[in-house]
């Protein structure tokens, strides 16, 4: 959702409860979105230096790393099935799931995504270790860019880690600019 400071997502989980996504990287800007953490594990993610960043935060923030946001034009692939997997996209409240399960049912990989004015922003796109270098990442990104391009969507944009940052380029993404993570740990 569109916050002062720029987006927030209740991602729910113990690790990452919340994230504030911030579009303007100003000390005021840093220091609001910081005065809303009243839990442990509520993260921002800004483009700043992560010294300034470290600074106006405060010691109750961790700098967790340097993620990378990066953006495609988004087409309408023919996503390709492993043998021994199967693929499902369902939508709740906006928010697509695409889930890779083996024949026994156990999810392999995952991705999520939403559309909002043409745009498709795709999060926690994830490979299990044990089905990585099976095309599994792809089939993920494949089928997340198609049901965004089904409902409307002409680009996409995604926060990238060092190791998923291979894929997108990979699949033609490109680098928009580092994004720097900072989890509350008070």
């Amino acid at each position: 959702m569109e916050v002062a400071w720029g987006l927030r997502v209740d991602v729910g989980r113990t690790r990452e409860r919340v994230r504030h996504v911030l579009l303007r990287s100003d000390e005021a800007t840093v220091r609001a979105a910081a005065a809303t953490a009243d839990e442990p594990n509520v993260w921002i993610k800004a483009f700043v230096v992560p010294e300034q960043g470290s600074a106006w935060l405060g010691p109750d923030w961790q700098y967790r790393g340097t993620e990378f946001v990066m953006t495609t034009a988004l087409t309408n692939p023919a996503p390709r099935l492993p043998d021994g997997y199967a693929v499902s996209a369902e939508e709740t409240d906006g928010i697509v799931h695409v889930r890779v399960r083996t024949v026994e049912g156990d999810v392999a990989a995952a991705g999520y995504a939403t559309v909002t004015d043409g745009v498709a922003v795709m999060d926690r796109v994830a490979t299990y270790p044990e089905h990585q270098r099976r095309g599994l990442g792809t089939l993920v990104m494949d089928t997340l860019a198609a049901t965004a391009v089904e409902r409307g969507a002409h680009t996409a944009v995604l926060g990238a880690t060092d190791e998923g940052r291979a894929l997108y380029e990979s699949l033609g993404w490109t680098l928009l600019a580092p994004l720097a993570g900072f989890v509350h740990q008070p």
